[in-house]
């Protein structure tokens, strides 16, 4: 695996892009460190710590949100806004006319979407504004307010920015890397936490053995849904072209059982940020207490909404990227069929129903997985727990997309992938 990364480093191209990202992740790290201006710090440091819903949100900032710098907001903004467009172009026949057409089509759509995202870095700036100044967080009065809400704006559009020049130049989804990113950051500070919790009393070592045992199932189950698949067996007809015989070998269609990947996971996490931002606008009463009472982890209705969003988006997202009628168009097109399935919609229904299935299940598995860690911290009060659900199952993801990609790009210049030459039983499993 080191040599295969070694080799990666040996094209100039992909050594370029590898050295961007880590460039751009780099500036995006220390902006999560730059203040912003007028908020007293002290204060603020007493909103976390408690495992709540400020603490989740800090994770998914790398925790830029716990020092309340320029880039508090995160990519939060632009996926909300994303997860708005891909909906509208799914309702409204002019936009998807305009995604399928042609270049500038799309690029009117990506426009719009960082549109939406200002609009969506705006509601949740003031929100968080709000709730600051309601905890005595906040000097300079109106003024000052304008300064903090302009500035979270300001650095959620340069997360943005910074994000779509990753995916346009570097390696990897910009987005997700960023997320990536700011979660990998804080697993140092998370084992001296839990070392420290072990001296103290705090915490037993049954609790951390039974934390490192359920980061492995987490691993485990997050490598499975993302290399699992359905084999369709597709055969096809012999074909006589001159004197020559074409066609008549046996193959079959990669239906892979999470075809969204983490995409689910950020989508519904991110969603469900915007209903607190918007009770944090509302100060300190019983209907914004209500509000975030019941989107806090560990309430019932969150992980109802948490469970049901990442199945939605399972299925919305492998709606997208994923289309049985050109699959069996070109089968078609090429002479081929799956056995006992007429040809043309026939075998386009079938391959429907195949995906509608096993993207229940994985979409299920992907809940399950990401609630295990809510699950045992209620069971068992431990905040150490709080840190492997969804946050592990993002890493992962994350990490395979990547590193598939960078095989990718070595396999093209005939290089060893990365997974070929990791061998052993892990690479059996990933190649699987």
């Amino acid at each position: 695996m080191f040599g295969a990364f070694g080799d990666a480093f040996r094209l100039p191209d992909l050594k370029r892009r590898i050295l961007f990202s880590m460039a751009v992740l780099f500036i995006f790290r220390l902006g999560a460190h730059i203040p912003t201006p007028g908020l007293n710090a002290g204060v603020l440091s007493e909103a976390f710590g408690g495992g709540g819903f400020m603490d989740f949100l800090n994770i998914f900032s790398g925790g830029a949100l716990s020092r309340f710098s320029i880039f508090s907001l995160g990519v939060a903004p632009y996926i909300n806004s994303s997860i708005v467009m891909q909906l509208m172009v799914v309702i409204f026949p002019y936009l998807e006319k305009l995604q399928k057409d042609n270049e500038e089509g799309r690029k009117k759509i990506i426009q719009w979407t960082r549109y939406g995202a200002v609009f969506f870095a705006v509601v949740q700036a003031v929100g968080l504004t709000s709730w600051l100044g309601s905890g005595g967080a906040l000097s300079g009065g109106f003024l000052g307010s304008i300064l903090v809400v302009t500035t979270l704006t300001a650095g959620s559009v340069a997360v943005m920015w910074l994000g779509e020049e990753i995916s346009d130049h570097g390696i990897g989804n910009g987005i997700s890397m960023m997320i990536f990113a700011g979660i990998v950051v804080r697993i140092p500070g998370a084992i001296i936490d839990i070392f420290t919790s072990l001296r103290q009393g705090e915490t037993n070592v049954l609790a951390v053995l039974a934390f490192l045992f359920l980061v492995m199932v987490v691993v485990a189950g997050c490598i499975i849904l993302q290399e699992g698949q359905r084999r369709l067996p597709v055969q096809y007809a012999k074909r006589v072209v001159g004197n020559k015989i074409y066609g008549g070998q046996s193959t079959f269609i990669p239906l892979k059982v999470n075809q969204a990947g983490v995409i689910p996971i950020i989508f519904a996490s991110s969603l469900l940020i915007f209903p607190y931002s918007v009770a944090n606008m509302f100060g300190d009463n019983s209907v914004a207490n209500f509000f975030r009472t019941i989107f806090s982890q560990t309430h019932l209705v969150y992980m109802l909404c948490y469970v049901g969003l990442i199945v939605f988006f399972s299925y919305f997202y492998t709606a997208v990227v994923f289309n049985p009628n050109d699959i069996a168009n070109n089968m078609k097109k090429h002479g081929g069929f799956i056995l006992g399935i007429r040809p043309g919609q026939p075998t386009a229904d079938y391959i429907t129903k195949v995906m509608e299935r096993i993207t229940l299940g994985g979409a299920v598995l992907l809940a399950i997985i990401a609630l295990i860690p809510n699950l045992m911290s209620m069971s068992m009060r431990a905040q150490i727990f709080y840190f492997g659900g969804t946050a592990v199952l993002i890493v992962v993801g994350v990490a395979l997309d990547t590193v598939r990609q960078i095989e990718a790009q070595l396999l093209m210049r005939h290089y060893d992938g990365i997974l070929k030459k990791s061998g052993g039983k892990a690479g059996s499993l990933l190649r699987t």
